[in-house]
């Protein structure tokens, strides 16, 4: 098990994790006791080398044909793992296939300290990230500023792209369009917000960012996505990444695409205008492109263009999607799942109603109904519980 010395992000966790959430985690000062959904794909965590030598960190998870997502702005592989604004698309992505994604130069899991975050940096991670994940042919989505890395990987690397899929991106960077006077002097003070107020203890600056990212999220949403920018990278980091892309231009590697190309777009973004999406489908030859109606940059749950989205996907894709197993813990409610979580970590029923602020005579009520619908009994049903706990919420593994 490969050992890795990032910060983790600085939020309180005093009971096992489980689904998306950690039995009474405490987030911004708010403790979150809600049912969770099953947790259906353990991931792998696993380091490659780029050309350069900076360590680029890589998980899998899912099983099928290999997916591979390049690098958004701002990622990390544990954080988003647990997060309401990215745990939908890792289980929708997964859907039939095996996912591969990356935490880019600078940010997350991978190695902070770099001096090169140009696009031919950029494109060499990725190149890196395939190569070690041993895939001869992959399928290819690059969504958000991950766009132009996959466009120049795809227009390079046809023979390694079975099929691209474009969301929410663009061949020209912001810099790199033809802008007035007005919409240069926005960019120039989307620079200026990260360099004064990115890593700072109070998130004002960094809920611009993310207002524009997903202007209809619940509060918990924002929330979640405030905490991930703090905790990606830091702020001389985030400035120079975002100045890089800002220059990124690969409107020539897009007329070279050969692959099948998919490109979708919201008609209400407010971070990537339409109009690049519908100039990058008339660039890549034969390309399809499809229209979504919502105002989010990234498409959330309750959101109907995220069915639209996964349904074109699947259907370009060929994706076959196999039926889960059941889960023998689904008819159990929130607050069972958190007094088994603790009975699994070994607590005692005691230890569980102080943990929890519940009665004992609560718990062992609790563990009654658990073992009624588990269908257990005896003197080892706290045993056999735990342990049925244990293998539907298998964590997510670190491997070199």
């Amino acid at each position: 098990m490969a050992a890795y010395t990032q910060s983790r992000p600085p939020i309180h966790r005093p009971g096992p994790r489980y689904g998306g959430y950690w039995a009474g985690e405490v987030v911004g000062g708010t403790r979150l006791i809600r049912r969770v959904a099953v947790k259906r794909f353990r991931q792998e965590v696993r380091f490659c080398t780029a050309p350069d030598g900076a360590r680029i960190a890589y998980a899998t998870h899912g099983r099928g044909p290999p997916l591979v997502r390049s690098a958004t702005w701002l990622t990390h592989l544990e954080f988003d793992w647990e997060s309401p604004v990215w745990r939908h698309w890792l289980e929708g992505l997964a859907e039939g296939h095996t996912v591969i994604r990356y935490d880019e130069r600078g940010c997350g899991l991978s190695d902070r300290n770099v001096e090169d975050v140009s696009l031919e940096a950029r494109v060499a991670d990725l190149e890196a990230v395939i190569d070690d994940a041993g895939f001869e042919r992959v399928d290819l989505l690059g969504m958000s500023q991950g766009g132009p890395v996959a466009i120049a990987y795809a227009a390079r690397h046809p023979e390694r792209v079975q099929r691209l899929v474009l969301y929410a991106t663009y061949a020209r960077g912001r810099l790199k369009r033809d802008l007035s006077p007005s919409e240069r002097e926005h960019a120039e003070l989307m620079v200026s917000l990260i360099r004064m107020g990115w890593g700072q203890g109070q998130p004002a600056f960094r809920r611009l960012f993310t207002t524009l990212f997903i202007p209809e999220a619940t509060p918990e949403q924002m929330e979640w996505f405030d905490e991930l920018q703090r905790v990606t990278t830091d702020p001389e980091t985030a400035l120079r990444i975002r100045a890089a892309r800002n220059q990124d231009e690969v409107t020539a590697d897009a007329k070279r695409i050969t692959s099948p190309t998919l490109v979708l777009h919201s008609r209400d973004d407010a971070l990537v205008p339409f109009a690049e999406g519908r100039l990058l489908a008339t660039l890549i030859p034969g390309a399809r492109f499809v229209a979504l109606e919502s105002r989010n940059h990234i498409l959330l749950p309750d959101d109907a263009a995220w069915d639209q989205f996964r349904g074109e996907l699947h259907g370009f894709l060929g994706t076959v999607v196999e039926s889960p197993e059941p889960d023998e813990l689904s008819d159990l409610s929130g607050r069972e799942l958190e007094v088994l979580a603790l009975v699994a970590e070994g607590l005692g029923n005691e230890e569980i109603a102080e943990r929890l602020y519940l009665s004992v005579r609560t718990v062992e009520r609790h563990l009654s109904n658990i073992y009624a619908k588990l269908r257990i009994s005896g003197k080892t049903a706290r045993a056999a519980a735990a342990a049925r706990f244990s293998r539907f919420r298998e964590p997510p593994g670190i491997v070199r």
